[in-house]
């Protein structure tokens, strides 16, 4: 069993409550790092260097840690949709998912700062979106203000009236946090998140 420090490098309180959930004890932590896509960049590609930078960002001011980068977008047929930031923007998004399946793509990054050692993964879950009303997505928009969720949504809220059916190995993933995966990295780093601890 490791004593490592655990570090969340993230500013998110949905992945922190997700990672609380697991019992640890950890740190959280902001990264920075530019979120921009690379041009042409696919959304495994970008949530998985992202996940990782996330990670290396905050490295050196916890040499001896393990260290959690997570990231998430969402894409329709190949195009990505990020944070909208506004509520046009998230309107239009809404209004972009209505009626058709959205695939939320989760970057995860379990970093040994130590010596650098990097497992990242890229988990998938995809949501199919009812048929909406403009006015509906209205309501929903000013009341959740989704604006810092990729896909402008919040599934842990009433994000979850939007939906006609979900597709995934993990619903945490859509929160932001895939604990299933998380569980299988940290168990290959040494941490038994079932051991007894005192």
């Amino acid at each position: 069993m490791t004593s490592r420090p655990l570090v969340l490098a993230s500013t998110s309180p949905f992945r922190r409550e997700l990672l609380a959930r697991l019992g640890l004890s950890f740190e959280t932590t902001a990264p920075d790092v530019d979120e921009r896509p690379l041009p042409g960049e696919s959304a495994e590609h970008l949530v998985r260097r992202l996940a990782e930078a996330k990670a290396l960002a905050v490295a050196a001011a916890y040499p001896d840690a393990l260290i959690i980068g997570s990231d998430q977008v969402a894409s329709i047929d190949g195009l990505l949709l990020g944070k909208p930031g506004n509520r046009e923007r998230a309107i239009a998004q809404l209004e972009q998912a209505a009626g058709r399946a959205v695939v939320f793509h989760t970057g995860l990054c379990l970093l040994r700062a130590s010596d650098g050692h990097a497992q990242v993964v890229c988990e998938p879950f995809k949501v199919h979106f009812r048929p909406l009303t403009r006015a509906q997505i209205e309501v929903y928009v000013d009341r959740e203000r989704p604006f810092n969720c990729a896909g402008s949504f919040k599934s842990e809220g009433l994000g979850i009236a939007l939906f006609a059916g979900l597709e995934g190995e993990d619903p945490n993933a859509l929160i932001g946090l895939p604990l299933i995966r998380l569980i299988d990295l940290l168990a290959q780093a040494g941490i038994d998140v079932l051991a007894d601890r005192p």
